[in-house]
């Protein structure tokens, strides 16, 4: 069977390049780019050589990213981290209804230690109104955290917009740019971000690396106990050949922006294209906001989506209903509920289709054709058993 993988979202194939920038120095670079030796200020110079890149990449300067353990790590970091140094300034937190577990749960945790917490709404397309967050402003807002792109519909929000806002407020502003990084352009001046969490494996780089953009002057207590790395900011030594690999994936993709951006958009159209042909009924959820170019998530009525993941998956199509980080909970997304409400049909039959390396347009077309065929057959699947119980 030949199987297509479209849960780009959840993670991403290694692109060979970077795979072979990570073999080559998993066996050269070995030294602890803290050591004051000739080793390991070969480490050293490779780690602050990746740091530049990434740095470069959303308009920063080297020492201000701090390297982590992925894009979860990244987020906690930066909430916990200006929790703990601001505690004393204020306890008050604005995020949205719609950010990743990473953001979600580490603010619920603050919540039972006595922060007070404003959880904003979005529309029916994802959105969160940037006077929302103006409005829900107090004095004691020391944090205000909501994500660049969302991980399940794709809804790019208005980050620059809240970022002026905030200039003239003293709160924190962070913004989860997991899903985002490296598929739009990203420049935290423009953003007016103090902090920014990324991950390696969203962009074809290696599992078990990311990083944390701390603005200059921006006040963040260090998350873990130990040494003096990365300006002792977040403790233990650096994974060399994976920072490198991220470095590289980081390249690439900025080299490829536009393009895959273009692609994608073809990609999203031959699906919509297709399901109309064959007369199949859909629904794009946040179908009139701007959306990151490589999620598609559809609504199909007449289905359910555990059926419908499992019939997918026997055709050999990768694809989620939602996170990744949510797998095996039978809960509803949290994000479809805060766009539609409870109970609404859109929660129980909605899939994430999200694009990647490694595909091409006849993969498109056949996965839609076997999409096709499989909504079909559940829906009269469905239709048979209402008229059975009537």
């Amino acid at each position: 069977m030949n199987r297509i993988y479209l849960d780009h979202a959840a993670t991403t194939p290694v692109r060979p390049e970077v795979a072979e920038r990570f073999a080559e120095l998993l066996a050269s670079a070995y030294g602890n780019p803290s050591s004051i030796h000739g080793t390991g200020r070969d480490a050293r110079r490779i780690l602050d050589e990746s740091r530049t890149v990434i740095a470069r990449s959303i308009g920063a300067e080297p020492n201000e990213i701090i390297f982590t353990g992925g894009g979860t790590e990244s987020d906690n970091l930066a909430i916990f981290g200006t929790a703990a140094a601001r505690k004393d300034e204020g306890r008050h937190i604005i995020t949205s209804n719609v950010e990743h577990h990473g953001v979600m749960n580490a603010v619920r945790k603050l919540e039972t230690e006595g922060f007070s917490v404003t959880w904003l709404p979005v529309d029916q397309n994802g959105s969160v109104s940037p006077e929302d967050v103006r409005a829900a402003l107090r004095d004691d807002t020391i944090l205000v955290t909501i994500m660049t792109g969302n991980n399940e519909v794709g809804t790019i929000q208005p980050i620059g917009e809240i970022g002026k806002i905030l200039k003239g407020h003293r709160a924190t502003f962070h913004t989860d740019a997991v899903q985002a990084y490296g598929e739009i352009p990203l420049d935290v001046d423009r953003l007016g971000v103090d902090l920014l969490s990324a991950s390696a494996h969203k962009i074809n780089g290696p599992k078990g690396t990311g990083f944390l953009y701390q603005r200059s002057g921006t006040k963040l207590s260090p998350s873990s106990a130990g040494g003096e790395q990365e300006r002792k900011r977040r403790a233990g030594t650096e994974n060399v050949p994976a920072i490198a690999a991220f470095a590289r994936a980081a390249e690439i993709a900025g080299e490829t922006m536009e393009e895959r951006s273009e692609e994608y958009g073809m990609f999203k159209r031959l699906f919509a294209s297709a399901f109309m042909g064959e007369g199949i009924e859909f629904r794009i959820n946040a179908a009139e906001a701007e959306t990151l170019p490589h999620i598609l998530n559809i609504s199909f009525p007449g289905t359910d989506i555990e059926q419908l993941l499992v019939n997918l998956d026997l055709e050999g199509i990768a694809v989620s209903s939602g996170s990744a980080c949510t797998a095996g909970s039978i809960d509803p997304s949290h994000v479809l509920v805060a766009m539609y409400g409870e109970g609404a049909p859109e929660l129980r039959n909605s899939v994430r289709f999200s694009f990647g390396y490694g595909l091409e347009g006849k993969d498109i077309r056949d996965a839609a054709a076997a999409t096709a065929a499989v909504v079909r057959r559940l829906t009269r699947l469905q239709k048979g058993e209402n008229n059975d119980s009537n």
